[in-house]
Formats: C-alpha cells, sequence, structure tokens
C-alpha cells in the first residue's frame, strides 16, 4: 500500500501497484513525457542512463522535442550476481558505496577494491562510446532530467545525482517509468522532483515487471539511438 507521497514526487494515479503496464521501453517514455511536459521546465535537457534508460529516454525526447544526452552510470556487481550491486561509478568519476549492505556481504577489501577498478573500467569505455569528451553540456540555469528505465533500490540514480550536483544545474529531475515507492522517496529528498508513472510497493520487486516486452539493451543500440535524437533539430 502506498501512503502519503512528498510534494516533489508525481505519479501517474492509473497506473500505481500495477504491472505489465508498457508495451516496451519506447512506450514507456512516450508515457514518460506526458508527465515531463506538465512540470514547466527552464531549458530542459533528458540526460539518459545507458543502456536501458536510452530508448525510455530517446522516445521522450521525440514526444517532447527535447534535447538528449547520455549520461553514463553503472553498478558495482557483486562477484556472484550479474545483476545486484553494492554501489556505483558515474561519467566523472563519482562513487558512491552501499555502507549499509556492504558489511553484510562478506566481501574482502581486496574484492571491493576489484570491483570498483573494474568498474571504473567500464564507465571509462562507456564515456569514450557514448558521450565522447565525457562532459556534459552546460547545463546552467538548465533543467536537468536523468531518466531510466526503472528504480529498483535506486542506488544508481543517486550516484547519478551526487555526479549531476557538480555541474550545479539550475534544475535535478529523475524521471522514470517504474519504481520502487521507498526509493523514490529516497531520491525525492535528494532532488527537486521525482516523476514516476507507475509506482509499486510489493517486494520483491523487479523493473522488467512493469514491461510486456523486456531485453537487455546493447551498447550499439544506445549509440544509434542516441545518435539518431542529436542528428534531430529542436524547438
Amino acid at each position: 500500500m502506498i501512503n502519503k507521497l512528498p510534494e516533489n514526487l508525481y505519479r501517474s494515479p492509473e497506473l500505481v501497484e500495477r504491472t505489465g503496464i508498457f508495451a516496451d521501453r519506447a512506450d514507456a517514455g512516450r508515457v514518460l513525457a506526458g508527465l515531463l511536459v506538465r512540470q514547466n521546465l527552464i531549458n530542459p535537457l533528458l540526460l539518459a542512463i545507458p543502456a536501458g534508460g536510452v530508448p525510455v529516454a530517446a522516445a521522450a525526447a521525440e514526444a517532447l522535442g527535447w534535447p538528449l544526452a547520455a549520461a553514463v552510470v553503472s553498478k558495482i556487481l557483486l562477484p556472484w550476481n550479474t545483476e545486484a550491486g553494492y554501489g556505483a561509478v558515474a561519467w566523472d568519476g563519482t562513487l558512491l558505496l552501499n555502507r549499509e549492505i556492504l558489511p553484510r556481504l562478506g566481501l574482502s577489501d581486496e574484492e571491493i577494491e576489484a570491483g570498483v577498478a573494474a568498474t571504473r573500467d567500464k564507465v571509462s569505455e562507456r564515456v569514450r562510446r557514448l558521450m565522447g569528451t565525457g562532459e556534459l553540456p552546460e547545463l546552467a540555469g538548465r533543467s536537468a532530467i536523468l531518466v531510466d528505465d526503472g528504480l529498483a533500490s535506486g542506488f544508481t540514480m543517486l550516484t547519478a545525482v551526487a555526479a549531476l550536483k557538480k555541474a550545479s544545474p539550475g534544475r535535478i529531475v529523475v524521471a522514470v517509468p517504474t519504481g520502487h515507492v521507498e526509493a523514490a522517496r529516497n531520491l525525492s529528498a535528494n532532488v527537486d522532483s521525482v516523476l514516476c508513472a507507475n509506482l509499486r510497493s510489493t517486494y520483491p520487486f523487479a523493473v522488467a515487471a512493469a514491461y510486456r516486452l523486456w531485453r537487455d539493451v546493447t551498447e550499439q543500440e544506445a549509440l544509434n539511438l542516441l545518435r539518431k535524437v542529436r542528428s534531430r533539430p529542436f524547438a
């Protein structure tokens, strides 16, 4: 059950607690655009978190006529699990470790250091391919909207927010099609607003459950979408 929400946390009431509501990531991006257009954002820039956030943000960019750039962030994965992580690294080197769960994982300092180093290498390569110079566009006075395909723990997005704050945008918005309510609440205390069309409160929580078609997005697919959007003129 979802109780009273922070004033800066927006959702689509008709989609709350539902599963299988988006055909795919592009469909989710168009739904998200409907929330974004009501926010009165100044000089907005969509920042997609690769790879899964790119098709969501690209569809929103097409619907809204807003520019799009990549904001590379990656989980530091557990050695025995390719989905779960204990921290994240952002495009500018910002590192956050989840100090709450680390004591329960039984990882040695050497294993943690190796995981961080491998993730830094992965992020550096993705930055090179998807962001070019690794620099974001000038953000002073602009609304910067971080977009991903969903929020589970929200820790990767928190890392993106920490990195984005260093660029001093006029406003920071997190926009996702689906997310767990506790992750969204936590993020709402760290940004100007959170938009999450499909809020859910159940455990276990899976981002994929909101989508009828769910598959991994390749880095090449993300790059192709970014190039396509960048090649269009914007209002």
